[in-house]
């Protein structure tokens, strides 16, 4: 008896604590899969809340849905959650899902599409659609969006929000997201595969719908600092030394740019205030606020962005000196056995 194919298509979901979102996102996973043939995958790191309980309901009605959950909850960030996901997949294709968004229906076939006659290409993405603007980080975010993000189409240097990837071309990179990375995974694994000759694109057809957090702005600016996240930059530039990808951190990688500029901001700073310049201080607080402004439409968003600038700042500070694991290690986890609609059964 012959070995049945692989699957088309593998979609790898990362969570943390989505039950309020996580049944929309596998519905959405599902019937992708459905059209070509595939698997979903949910990574879950180590939820307390009832995303694997909603995952199990998947599981038990048949669905091809399988459950990882991460085995060590200290090993948490986004390229932990991502590469649990890939370390998994079996498919020719793998498309890298959050737990709050939902997949557009149309988009596999259109990615499928492009990936087949664009062999030059590693991966593509489609418009990521913010359906969450409350929070001021959104806000932002959605107004970037129109210049520099999802909405442009063509060749690009990353796919923040999930991508449709060729697993050939991550075999050619090693591995899927660095599990050292708090944030920038996407930017960090485009920068690895444009170092081995890929390309990534964006078309203009809708991919994903973000429901996004609505915590303040600020207080999520917090929890960035105490959970890691805002460490994000040092990370990518750590990671780039080693790597031999840093030429393209170096160009492509803003949160560099920004992150010495505003030491050398910090360093005028402190330097007008020891000396008593104050008419330097006065200016050089001033000028950065009153740009910031200009460029976001109001005081409000300038000084948001300002406060995120230096929060970069501290994060590349943070991420250099940060300890590394090895990234191509595989992420040590646990398959959930569902027994039930409601009763995953985790091991002892």
């Amino acid at each position: 008896m012959s070995a049945s194919p692989p699957p088309i298509l593998t979609i790898g979901i990362k969570a943390l604590n989505e039950e309020a979102h996580i049944e929309a996102a596998l519905a959405s996973a599902c019937e992708a899969v459905s059209q070509v043939g595939g698997q979903v995958i949910l990574a879950d790191s180590g939820s307390i809340d009832r995303t694997v309980e909603i995952a199990a309901g998947f599981v038990a009605r048949g669905h091809p849905v399988s459950v990882w959950q991460l085995t060590d909850t200290a090993m948490r960030s986004c390229g932990t959650g991502a590469q649990l996901a890939f370390q998994h997949a079996m498919g020719e294709y793998f498309y890298l899902l959050d737990g709050d968004m939902v997949l557009a229906a149309a988009f596999i076939a259109d990615g499928l599409a492009f990936l087949r006659d664009n062999p030059g290409y590693a991966a593509v993405g489609g418009r990521v659609v913010e359906a969450q603007t409350q929070s001021i980080e959104f806000e932002l975010r959605a107004q970037s969006d129109k210049v520099k993000g999802s909405a442009v189409s063509g060749e690009v240097d990353r796919l923040d929000c999930g991508g449709l990837y060729r697993m050939e071309a991550i075999r050619s990179v090693g591995y899927f997201a660095d599990c050292n990375l708090h944030a920038f995974e996407e930017f960090e694994l485009g920068a690895r595969l444009r170092t081995k000759g890929w390309k990534l694109a964006r078309i203009a057809v809708p991919a994903v719908y973000h429901f996004g957090h609505t915590t303040g702005g600020y207080r999520l600016m917090l929890r960035r600092l105490r959970s890691g996240y805002a460490g994000g930059p040092g990370e990518v530039v750590r990671a780039a030394l080693r790597g031999g990808h840093f030429k393209h951190v170096l160009r492509d990688f803003s949160q560099l740019r920004l992150g010495v500029a505003v030491w050398g901001w910090w360093a005028v700073l402190l330097a007008s205030l020891f000396t008593g310049q104050w008419a330097i201080l006065a200016t050089a607080t001033a000028v950065p606020l009153a740009f910031l402004s200009w460029r976001r439409g109001g005081l409000r968003l300038g000084l948001y962005s300002l406060a995120v600038w230096n929060i970069n700042a501290i994060g590349l500070v943070q991420g250099l000196m940060r300890h590394r694991r090895s990234p191509a290690a595989p992420v040590p986890a646990f398959q959930v056995c569902i027994t039930s609609p409601a009763s995953p059964q985790l091991p002892d």
